[in-house]
């Protein structure tokens, strides 16, 4: 199957940065669409950004001009740098990836990963 790890989560005051990581691994043989979304207590997960296979983005009207998402095809793995943190940014992180895998062709299926923590102090 398919794994994906996140990593880089955090604490950090407001306006401060971070970067999120998410590797995918295992029987990939091709991943389209990558993103990130998040959940914060007591709210609906949402879509923060994603990434086509060719690097078309879209993010949500929330984090627009302080996040960008970038990915590394050949090491499966995508990213988040987030600047200028608010505390409303405080969630968990999740990233996903739609990926064909070796043993089923032709059929995308999503994956997603165990999520890390963002805490953005006032």
């Amino acid at each position: 199957q398919v794994q994906l790890v996140e990593s880089g989560g955090g604490l950090v005051q407001a306006g401060g940065s971070l970067r999120l990581s998410c590797a995918a691994s295992g029987s990939i043989f091709s991943i389209n669409a990558m993103g990130w979304y998040r959940q914060a207590p007591g709210k609906q997960r949402e879509l923060v950004a994603v990434i086509t296979s060719g690097g078309s983005t879209n993010y949500a009207d929330s984090v627009k001009g302080r996040f960008t998402i970038s990915r590394d095809n050949a090491k499966n793995t995508v990213y988040l740098q987030m600047n200028s943190l608010k505390p409303e940014d405080t969630a968990v992180y999740y990233c996903n990836a739609d990926v064909t895998t070796t043993q089923t062709k032709g059929i995308i299926q999503r994956f997603w990963g165990q999520g890390t923590q963002v805490t953005v102090s006032s």
